[in-house]
């Protein structure tokens, strides 16, 4: 693909961007979004084979709502028990490359780039390790490549990889209308399925507008009581138990779970569990997946993205210290889509 970002003439290599503090939205604690507050903190300084970005956006996941309140309290093994690990909020990004370590060869000075971080993007400038970032797609802004990464990167691996989808097949996307499923419907139509969509009725016509065959809506129907049966279905809700869904599954069809409801202590992982151990003993498939970070995946929703099979959803767009107001959004209110943080000059 063509380059479109601004041209250099020669590579920058530097430790840190030009200015020695940023505004980000730091966490100290678990809970609310309240504890998230917008402060003045040290520019990050990159390493040989790390990239510094200028954050222009930034996109919100169920994995940001879950860093900040601390449940399910399993997670917290992995982020910090008392206190979060990493203090920056934030997954998805995008900007622009401000500076490079010396190792890195890929990226210039200027290129527009987009990513998944394990922390740290609900800031003004971000350090991303070079193998896990990619070139923006040309044809998206920064506000709408932020919302692309974990969202769209979950639901490709989820499909294509879990649910090995194929071409004819039947996939139902039980919560259709989110951040993942606005991208996982676009994308199951892409690898050629026919999709059933299943969401709340003020989200049917986007569902079906994304390329949704059908839609279901849950107010007023139970798909896992309707007597039809899919191929593969993507559940991302977990509102419904194994039994349930296995009745709504072909005698040989594929169960994905991704991440879900569940109890305050485990989430989602007791279903997890309780599925892969049944799995050797039916005739169908309850599967999870292994999620894969890095270049190549983003490349790939590149691709998507630029042919026009894919184009993000959002719902609404916040100023970084409006940071909280959309982390308390998205977990009272049920976004149509994605959240999206924009970070201008002056946060």
């Amino acid at each position: 693909m063509k380059n479109t970002s601004p041209p250099t003439t020669a590579r920058q290599q530097a430790t840190a961007p030009a200015t020695t503090m940023m505004k980000a939205i730091l966490q100290t604690r678990y809970g609310s979004p309240d504890v998230l507050r917008l402060a003045d903190v040290p520019a990050p300084m990159i390493g040989e084979d790390e990239v510094l970005i200028r954050v222009r956006a930034a996109g919100v996941n169920h994995a940001d709502w879950v860093y900040t309140s601390g449940r399910p309290l399993i997670a917290r093994l992995a982020f910090g028990w008392r206190s979060p690990k990493q203090s920056i909020r934030g997954k998805d990004l995008a900007g622009q490359v401000e500076a490079v370590g010396k190792n890195v060869t890929q990226f210039r000075l200027g290129d527009h780039v987009f990513a998944e971080v394990e922390a740290g993007a609900f800031a003004e400038y971000a350090i991303v390790p070079a193998t896990h970032l990619a070139l923006k797609p040309a044809n998206l802004t920064f506000e709408q490549a932020a919302t692309v990464p974990l969202a769209a990167r979950t639901a490709l691996q989820a499909l294509r990889d879990g649910g090995e989808l194929r071409s004819g097949q039947t996939v139902l996307i039980n919560g259709a209308s989110g951040g993942v499923g606005t991208y996982a419907v676009q994308i199951a139509k892409a690898l050629g399925a026919d999709v059933t969509g299943v969401s709340s009725t003020r989200n049917t016509e986007l569902v079906r507008s994304l390329g949704a065959v059908d839609v279901i809506d849950y107010t007023k129907e139970d798909f896992t009581a309707s007597g039809r049966r899919y191929d593969v279905i993507l559940d991302l809700i977990g509102n419904h138990s194994l039994t349930q869904l296995r009745r709504a599954l072909t005698r040989t069809g594929t169960l994905v779970l991704s991440s879900g409801t569940g109890s305050a202590v485990f989430g989602p992982m007791g279903r997890i569990i309780s599925a892969l151990a049944l799995s050797p003993f039916v005739s169908q498939n309850l599967r999870i997946f292994s999620p894969k970070l890095g270049t190549e995946v983003l490349d790939e929703l590149r691709h998507l993205i630029e042919s026009g099979e894919v184009t993000p959803a959002i719902d609404r767009t916040y100023k970084l210290r409006d940071a909280p107001e959309a982390i308390r959004y998205f977990a009272e209110e049920h976004a149509r889509g994605k959240i999206v943080i924009s970070i201008a000059e002056q946060a």
